[in-house]
């Protein structure tokens, strides 16, 4: 066992349950500055006098500068440490919220939620760097899953608190709480300490951060993994970007409703994370994989089958997406470690070329299959189907390859 192997086993378990903790919150700004604002569409089309399409436009933009940034983020953890690239994105975050809350047109407003996208990556690409920093292999995996518990939090409260400020200040008032956030985080981060050792700081010439990004896409495992997890989530996602559409158009429902659909979806986020922490010592990586795939596959069918067959409902469209978060979570804490495992000298420029496939898919999904898929439910449930399938072959392509642990 290395030395360094040594000093994250021998780490005090206070310590890491604060690293955890505040990687959980790190994750939490991308679903806050994602969903936070999505009860306020109706005002925020009606002042600035611009339709669905554009507006869905903000969240697109905003995920494909994230997907961009997270390939200047990763390099940098490795070069100048984790801490230091925290607290330097979490900086331009909050310059980036003022900006939203002040934006007096579209145009504006999108180039702010742009630089809010490239903010935002720098804490989600160290945060999970630091987790795997600090634990061996199964614990990180149960540290995932913990993070993965903390994280799922912010999708039942992110809608349920932009419909109340919404409601009580106006849609502005969102983002001068994503304001307030982005401090809070700032003042957090002084209190842990960096992960990265100085040995094993890594050059950030870029010659050689293009040589490392290259050689993730020929890994022959890690592109898969990342592939297969991206898809799998942009399942759930085309139900999160499309909120606006479940919430107001399928089910009638108002501004102060959004938690009908995501305080279940993130009890399904929770148990699944948690069932996936309990297996890490039990059962081994391909079958806890498989399980969490076999789930999600189960509520597809079921919403094939509900949309043919009944309405629309707050039973009908939420109940099968509840079953497949709980497989999403259980996949997700594992996949990541994996992904980071690949290049264990490199886990930030890993982490940032799994970050940039998700959230280019994920920004493709707001920007192009919502707008596509919007105008009935059939079309989100195809659409669901569609990236599962995409999900599961790559997973199928590396399962094989994977050890038996």
């Amino acid at each position: 066992m290395s030395a360094e192997a040594n000093k994250r086993h021998s780490s005090p378990p206070q310590t890491n349950t604060c690293l955890t903790i505040v990687a959980a919150l790190l994750a939490m700004l991308g679903p806050f500055s994602i969903d936070t604002y999505l009860p306020s569409f109706p005002g925020i089309e009606a002042e600035f006098v611009t339709s669905r399409a554009i507006l869905s436009q903000s969240m697109g933009v905003y995920l494909a500068a994230f997907a961009v940034s997270t390939l200047l983020w990763g390099p940098l953890a490795d070069r100048i440490g984790r801490r230091l690239v925290i607290l330097s994105s979490l900086a331009f975050y909050v310059l980036a919220s003022i900006g939203c809350a002040l934006a007096n047109s579209i145009d504006t407003f999108i180039v702010m939620r742009l630089f809010q996208g490239l903010a935002a990556s720098g804490g989600f690409i160290a945060g999970r760097a630091m987790i795997r920093d600090a634990h061996s292999a199964e614990a990180a995996h149960r540290a995932m899953s913990h993070v993965m518990l903390l994280f799922a939090i912010a999708p039942a409260v992110a809608p349920m608190l932009g419909g109340w400020l919404h409601e009580q200040l106006g849609w502005r008032s969102v983002f001068w709480f994503l304001t307030s956030f982005g401090l809070l985080l700032i003042i957090l981060v002084t209190l842990i300490k960096e992960t990265l050792s100085q040995t094993l700081r890594q050059s950030i010439h870029p010659g050689l951060v293009i040589k490392v990004y290259i050689c993730s896409l020929r890994h022959k495992q890690f592109l898969k993994l990342v592939l297969s997890q991206a898809f799998s989530f942009a399942g759930l996602f085309l139900f999160i970007a499309g909120a606006p559409s479940v919430i107001y158009d399928f089910l009638g429902l108002g501004s102060n409703d959004f938690s009908v659909q995501f305080v279940p979806m993130v009890a399904g986020l929770m148990l699944g994370a948690f069932i996936s922490s309990q297996l890490a010592h039990r059962w081994s990586t391909k079958r806890i994989i498989t399980l969490g795939f076999s789930i999600m596959l189960v509520a597809v069918v079921l919403n094939l089958i509900l949309v043919n067959f009944l309405s629309a409902s707050v039973l009908s469209v939420i109940s099968p997406l509840v079953i497949y978060t709980i497989g999403l979570s259980i996949i997700m804490p594992i996949i990541t470690v994996l992904t980071l495992d690949c290049f264990p000298h490199h886990r930030g420029t890993a982490s940032s070329m799994h970050g940039f496939i998700q959230m280019f898919i994920n920004a493709s999904v707001a920007s192009i299959a919502v707008p596509l898929l919007h105008e009935q439910w059939l079309y989100f449930v195809l659409g669901q189907l569609i990236f599962l399938m995409l999900g599961l072959f790559s997973w199928q392509l590396v399962k094989n390859e994977l050890k038996n642990e």
